[in-house]
């Protein structure tokens, strides 16, 4: 009797060890660690993108004129 609950809880508690969802995860915190290094760098050259994408758009408002 004792080693048939011995191993229905060890059964028990390996369901909750496994490591499937492991790699997704971490595909997941990468991600997420990338997009805050992006915005961090478009948020400290934020203003120099803006004048670059307004020149940018008088010159071609000057084409098409």
């Amino acid at each position: 009797m004792m080693y048939q609950a011995y191993f229905w809880l060890k059964d028990f508690l390996g369901k909750f060890s496994r490591e499937e969802g492991q790699g997704l995860v971490e595909y997941a915190l990468i991600l997420v660690l990338i997009a805050i290094v992006v915005l961090v760098a478009l948020s400290a050259m934020g203003t120099n993108i803006n004048t670059i994408f307004e020149e940018i758009g008088d010159a071609l408002t000057g084409v098409v004129e």
